[in-house]
Protein backbone atom coordinates (compact mmCIF):
# COMPACT_ATOMS: atom_id res chain seq x y z
CA UNK A 1 0.00 0.00 0.00
CA UNK A 2 1.65 3.19 -1.17
CA UNK A 3 0.59 6.34 0.25
CA UNK A 4 -0.48 9.38 -2.30
CA UNK A 5 1.55 12.49 -1.75
CA UNK A 6 -0.45 15.19 -3.80
CA UNK A 7 -3.87 16.17 -5.16
CA UNK A 8 -2.79 15.51 -8.73
CA UNK A 9 -2.51 11.64 -7.45
CA UNK A 10 -5.76 12.02 -6.13
CA UNK A 11 -7.59 12.88 -8.60
CA UNK A 12 -5.85 10.44 -11.42
CA UNK A 13 -6.02 7.62 -8.72
CA UNK A 14 -9.99 8.53 -8.32
CA UNK A 15 -10.67 9.32 -12.32
CA UNK A 16 -11.35 5.65 -13.55
CA UNK A 17 -13.28 4.77 -11.08
CA UNK A 18 -16.85 5.70 -9.12
CA UNK A 19 -17.12 8.94 -7.90
CA UNK A 20 -15.60 8.91 -4.20
CA UNK A 21 -18.00 9.10 -1.12
CA UNK A 22 -17.13 12.31 1.37
CA UNK A 23 -15.75 9.76 3.45
CA UNK A 24 -13.66 8.10 1.10
CA UNK A 25 -12.07 11.37 0.11
CA UNK A 26 -12.02 12.57 3.84
CA UNK A 27 -9.48 9.47 4.26
CA UNK A 28 -7.21 10.26 0.95
CA UNK A 29 -6.70 13.62 1.99
CA UNK A 30 -5.40 12.67 5.60
CA UNK A 31 -3.68 10.21 4.08
CA UNK A 32 -2.10 12.69 1.94
CA UNK A 33 -1.48 15.27 4.33
CA UNK A 34 -0.04 12.67 6.96
CA UNK A 35 2.17 11.27 4.33
CA UNK A 36 3.12 14.78 3.65
CA UNK A 37 4.47 15.75 7.07
CA UNK A 38 6.47 12.38 7.78
CA UNK A 39 7.92 12.54 4.77
CA UNK A 40 9.24 16.48 5.94
CA UNK A 41 7.53 17.69 2.87
CA UNK A 42 5.80 19.76 5.57
CA UNK A 43 8.45 20.30 8.23
CA UNK A 44 8.07 20.83 12.31
CA UNK A 45 6.72 24.23 12.32
CA UNK A 46 5.08 24.92 8.68
CA UNK A 47 1.98 26.87 8.61
CA UNK A 48 -0.83 24.73 7.59
CA UNK A 49 -3.53 27.26 5.58
CA UNK A 50 -7.04 25.81 5.26
CA UNK A 51 -8.18 28.44 2.69
CA UNK A 52 -5.12 26.67 0.61
CA UNK A 53 -5.43 23.18 0.93
CA UNK A 54 -9.28 23.71 0.47
CA UNK A 55 -8.30 25.22 -2.96
CA UNK A 56 -5.67 22.49 -3.52
CA UNK A 57 -8.18 19.82 -3.05
CA UNK A 58 -10.81 21.56 -4.44
CA UNK A 59 -13.08 21.20 -1.55
CA UNK A 60 -14.86 23.71 1.25
CA UNK A 61 -12.89 24.38 4.43
CA UNK A 62 -15.38 22.31 6.43
CA UNK A 63 -13.75 18.98 5.57
CA UNK A 64 -10.17 20.47 5.65
CA UNK A 65 -11.35 21.64 9.49
CA UNK A 66 -12.00 17.76 9.80
CA UNK A 67 -8.81 16.64 8.16
CA UNK A 68 -6.91 18.72 10.45
CA UNK A 69 -8.64 18.06 13.73
CA UNK A 70 -7.86 14.49 12.79
CA UNK A 71 -4.50 14.95 12.82
CA UNK A 72 -4.29 17.65 15.59
CA UNK A 73 -5.64 15.04 17.73
CA UNK A 74 -2.83 12.09 16.55
CA UNK A 75 -0.41 14.91 17.39
CA UNK A 76 0.98 15.71 14.54
CA UNK A 77 -0.47 19.21 14.02
CA UNK A 78 -1.36 21.86 16.42
CA UNK A 79 -3.96 24.41 15.97
CA UNK A 80 -2.34 27.78 17.66
CA UNK A 81 -4.75 30.57 18.28
CA UNK A 82 -4.07 33.97 16.18
CA UNK A 83 -1.77 31.69 14.09
CA UNK A 84 -3.22 28.79 12.77
CA UNK A 85 -2.37 24.91 12.30
CA UNK A 86 1.21 24.21 12.61
CA UNK A 87 3.09 21.18 11.95
CA UNK A 88 4.37 19.88 15.33
CA UNK A 89 7.46 18.31 16.03
CA UNK A 90 8.51 15.39 18.09
CA UNK A 91 10.13 15.61 21.51
CA UNK A 92 12.49 13.17 23.40
CA UNK A 93 10.24 12.23 26.01
CA UNK A 94 7.31 11.67 23.39
CA UNK A 95 9.51 9.21 21.07
CA UNK A 96 10.81 7.49 24.17
CA UNK A 97 6.89 7.12 25.62
CA UNK A 98 5.44 6.01 22.00
CA UNK A 99 8.58 3.67 21.06
CA UNK A 100 8.07 1.65 25.19
CA UNK A 101 4.26 1.50 23.62
CA UNK A 102 5.19 -0.05 20.61
CA UNK A 103 7.33 -2.55 22.19
CA UNK A 104 4.54 -3.92 24.20
CA UNK A 105 1.77 -3.81 21.22
CA UNK A 106 4.20 -5.70 19.20
CA UNK A 107 3.69 -8.62 20.12
CA UNK A 108 -0.04 -8.61 20.09
CA UNK A 109 -0.31 -8.74 16.29
CA UNK A 110 0.97 -12.45 16.74
CA UNK A 111 -1.80 -13.30 20.17
CA UNK A 112 -4.88 -11.18 19.03
CA UNK A 113 -6.92 -12.27 16.20
CA UNK A 114 -4.30 -13.38 14.05
CA UNK A 115 -4.93 -13.92 10.45
CA UNK A 116 -3.33 -15.96 7.78
CA UNK A 117 -1.01 -14.81 5.08
CA UNK A 118 -2.18 -16.01 1.62
CA UNK A 119 0.69 -16.67 -0.91
CA UNK A 120 -0.70 -13.37 -2.28
CA UNK A 121 0.23 -11.52 1.24
CA UNK A 122 3.80 -13.35 1.09
CA UNK A 123 4.32 -12.52 -2.11
CA UNK A 124 3.83 -8.96 -1.50
CA UNK A 125 6.37 -9.37 1.26
CA UNK A 126 8.71 -10.84 -1.10
CA UNK A 127 8.23 -7.92 -3.29
CA UNK A 128 8.76 -4.88 -0.73
CA UNK A 129 12.41 -7.43 -0.18
CA UNK A 130 13.17 -7.13 -3.42
CA UNK A 131 12.33 -3.37 -3.85
CA UNK A 132 14.64 -2.82 -0.62
CA UNK A 133 17.58 -4.61 -2.37
CA UNK A 134 17.11 -2.03 -5.52
CA UNK A 135 16.95 0.58 -3.46
CA UNK A 136 20.05 -0.14 -1.63
CA UNK A 137 22.00 0.15 -5.06
CA UNK A 138 21.06 4.17 -5.14
CA UNK A 139 20.10 5.02 -1.29
CA UNK A 140 17.47 7.19 -0.53
CA UNK A 141 16.10 8.42 2.28
CA UNK A 142 12.45 9.39 1.43
CA UNK A 143 12.82 5.92 -0.66
CA UNK A 144 13.36 4.18 2.58
CA UNK A 145 10.35 5.46 4.42
CA UNK A 146 8.00 4.96 1.92
CA UNK A 147 8.99 1.61 1.92
CA UNK A 148 8.73 1.23 5.57
CA UNK A 149 5.24 2.24 5.81
CA UNK A 150 4.14 -0.07 3.22
CA UNK A 151 5.71 -2.97 5.22
CA UNK A 152 4.21 -1.70 8.24
CA UNK A 153 1.00 -1.79 6.54
CA UNK A 154 1.47 -5.43 5.17
CA UNK A 155 2.00 -5.79 9.30
CA UNK A 156 -0.95 -4.46 10.47
CA UNK A 157 -2.58 -6.20 8.18
CA UNK A 158 -2.25 -9.72 10.26
CA UNK A 159 -4.32 -9.09 12.97
CA UNK A 160 -8.05 -8.74 12.82
CA UNK A 161 -7.76 -6.41 16.19
CA UNK A 162 -9.31 -3.58 14.63
CA UNK A 163 -8.33 -1.18 18.24
CA UNK A 164 -4.86 -2.86 17.61
CA UNK A 165 -4.47 -1.54 14.14
CA UNK A 166 -5.84 1.90 14.68
CA UNK A 167 -3.44 2.61 17.70
CA UNK A 168 -0.06 1.10 16.43
CA UNK A 169 -1.51 3.04 13.25
CA UNK A 170 -1.59 6.22 15.31
CA UNK A 171 1.71 6.04 17.03
CA UNK A 172 4.02 4.27 14.17
CA UNK A 173 3.26 8.12 12.32
CA UNK A 174 3.55 10.03 15.52
CA UNK A 175 7.33 9.21 15.30
CA UNK A 176 8.11 8.01 11.80
CA UNK A 177 9.20 11.61 10.57
CA UNK A 178 12.03 11.26 13.29
CA UNK A 179 13.93 8.60 11.17
CA UNK A 180 14.18 10.77 8.24
CA UNK A 181 15.62 13.84 10.54
CA UNK A 182 17.61 11.53 12.51
CA UNK A 183 18.90 9.12 8.86
CA UNK A 184 22.43 11.58 8.47
CA UNK A 185 23.38 10.15 12.26
CA UNK A 186 22.16 7.32 11.68
CA UNK A 187 23.04 5.82 8.11
CA UNK A 188 21.16 5.35 5.36
CA UNK A 189 22.91 2.15 4.40
CA UNK A 190 22.68 0.56 8.00
CA UNK A 191 19.16 1.39 8.20
CA UNK A 192 18.49 -0.31 4.93
CA UNK A 193 20.49 -3.28 5.81
CA UNK A 194 18.53 -3.97 9.46
CA UNK A 195 15.07 -3.15 7.85
CA UNK A 196 15.82 -5.80 5.23
CA UNK A 197 16.50 -8.13 7.80
CA UNK A 198 13.57 -7.71 9.05
CA UNK A 199 11.69 -8.10 6.35
CA UNK A 200 13.44 -11.31 6.01
CA UNK A 201 12.70 -12.88 9.32
CA UNK A 202 8.87 -11.54 9.32
CA UNK A 203 8.65 -13.81 5.89
CA UNK A 204 10.36 -17.02 7.58
CA UNK A 205 7.97 -16.63 10.20
CA UNK A 206 4.66 -15.87 7.90
CA UNK A 207 5.46 -18.88 5.56
CA UNK A 208 5.01 -21.42 8.44
CA UNK A 209 2.25 -19.41 9.98
CA UNK A 210 4.56 -18.62 13.47
CA UNK A 211 2.67 -15.34 14.34
CA UNK A 212 3.91 -15.05 17.72
CA UNK A 213 7.08 -14.86 16.41
CA UNK A 214 6.33 -12.34 14.16
CA UNK A 215 5.32 -10.47 17.27
CA UNK A 216 8.75 -11.13 19.04
CA UNK A 217 10.71 -10.34 15.91
CA UNK A 218 9.10 -6.94 15.23
CA UNK A 219 9.30 -6.03 18.86
CA UNK A 220 13.07 -6.74 18.95
CA UNK A 221 13.89 -4.50 15.73
CA UNK A 222 11.64 -1.90 17.20
CA UNK A 223 13.81 -2.34 20.33
CA UNK A 224 17.09 -1.95 18.18
CA UNK A 225 15.81 0.80 15.85
CA UNK A 226 15.00 3.13 19.63
CA UNK A 227 18.40 2.45 20.85
CA UNK A 228 20.27 3.42 17.71
CA UNK A 229 18.46 6.63 17.77
CA UNK A 230 18.57 7.48 21.18
CA UNK A 231 22.72 6.63 20.45
CA UNK A 232 22.36 9.76 18.11
CA UNK A 233 19.46 11.82 20.12
CA UNK A 234 21.85 14.43 20.98
CA UNK A 235 23.38 15.30 17.38
CA UNK A 236 19.94 16.22 16.03
CA UNK A 237 17.79 18.86 16.38
CA UNK A 238 14.60 17.10 18.27
CA UNK A 239 12.62 18.93 20.25
CA UNK A 240 12.68 19.25 24.42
Amino acid sequence: MTLETDATSLAATAAPQRPLSARERFERIYRILRDRICLLDYAPGSHLSEEELAQEFQISRTPVRRVLARLEFEGLVQSVHGVGTIVTDVDIEELQQVYHLRLELALLVGKLSPIPRTADDLDRIRALIARCDSEMLNPDQRAFLRLNMDFFYELTAMTGNQPLREISERLYFQVARVVLKMMPQLGLVEEFTAFRREMEEVLAAAEIGDWESIGHIRRAHISMSFRRMMRHAGEVNIAT
